[in-house]
């Protein structure tokens, strides 16, 4: 199944979460295409000025864009519940996308004890995914799209450990890599759980190839700009897809008539570029067993057991 943006139906009466919105990245273009066909788009963001940005980039773009911000870190397990929260106003929600995220950086905990790139990838989406769930359901056909990597193939293992300890030498790509394969088991033990507690709510994951956005830079030197950032920065745009069509297989997962645990990805070689279509996922990715060792784990280090 092959999917083109130009075939997006109509999304006029739905409320959409994005989460990550920063301007040009792939969450700006995820909500810009999803306002431009009607639906009311939430930008839940951590810096209230940079989602006020995005906002009145897409204002520009569509006029009558119906947009809200919401003020959220993920990064923070406190801040997720208070925005989670705040969001309680906005009624049901159609679909929740868990597109926030941090690439590379170095080693960090978090005022939670949890380590910087898995609290947000993983654990703050997980809490957010919890406590808007009821919302969800609500929608009477909620959908939560989960933005992973084809570096989750570059896992290793799984991240099954205590999350608030240290053990061995941090490894940065390896552990952001297991926060993106976190990102397909969640997806795919939220499925099974979903279905199994018989609610209305289906759980998809995707990955935007190799799309030039800022993550990389801001990841290794905390800026998108300046010196060897901006160095970085332009050599990933030279050999990468837009950041526009990096938010396609994110908008296919988020409009498409799709079952749920699937997941999708750019369809061209290597699955770096290209129209989105179904793709796979490493070997290690579909073991249940792990997606359920995770889930628990993650349960008991937000405090939250769901659904």
């Amino acid at each position: 199944m092959s999917w083109d943006i130009a075939t997006m139906p109509d999304q006029t009466g739905r409320t959409i979460v994005v989460t990550g919105p920063t301007l040009g990245g792939l969450g700006h273009h995820t909500a810009l295409e999803l306002a431009r066909r009607g639906a009311r788009v939430i930008l839940a963001g951590r810096n209230p000025a940079k989602v006020e940005e995005t906002a009145a980039a897409i204002r520009a773009d569509v006029p009558e864009a119906q947009l809200e911000a919401l003020h959220v870190d993920l990064a923070s397990l406190s801040s997720v519940r208070t925005a989670a929260a705040a969001a309680a106003q906005a009624g049901p929600i159609d679909v929740l996308v868990n597109n926030a995220g941090v690439m590379g950086t170095k080693y960090a905990r978090t005022a939670d004890g949890l380590e910087l790139q898995m609290a947000t990838n993983h654990f703050g989406p997980f809490l957010l995914t919890g406590l808007l769930l009821p919302q969800l359901v609500q929608s009477g056909d909620g959908r939560v799209v989960t933005v992973s990597s084809l570096f989750h193939t570059f896992a290793g293992r799984p991240p099954l450990g205590d999350p608030r300890e240290q053990r061995g030498r941090y490894n940065t790509w390896r552990v952001y890599g297991q926060s993106k394969l976190a990102n397909l088991y969640f997806t795919a033990e939220l499925d099974r759980r979903l279905k199994e507690a018989e609610l209305p709510v289906r759980a998809v994951a995707a990955h935007p190839g190799f799309a030039g956005t800022h993550l990389a830079a801001n990841g290794q030197y905390g800026r998108s700009s300046g010196g060897i950032a901006s160095i970085l920065d332009a050599g990933i745009r030279a050999v990468s897809q837009t950041a526009a069509a990096g938010a396609w297989p994110s908008l296919m997962a988020a409009t498409a008539d799709l079952p749920g645990d699937t997941f999708v990805g750019p369809g061209g070689f290597r699955q770096l570029s290209g129209r989105p279509r179904v793709v796979g996922r490493s070997k290690l990715a579909r073991d249940a067993d792990n997606a359920r060792r995770l889930w628990e784990i993650s349960e008991e280090t937000v405090d939250l057991r769901y659904p």
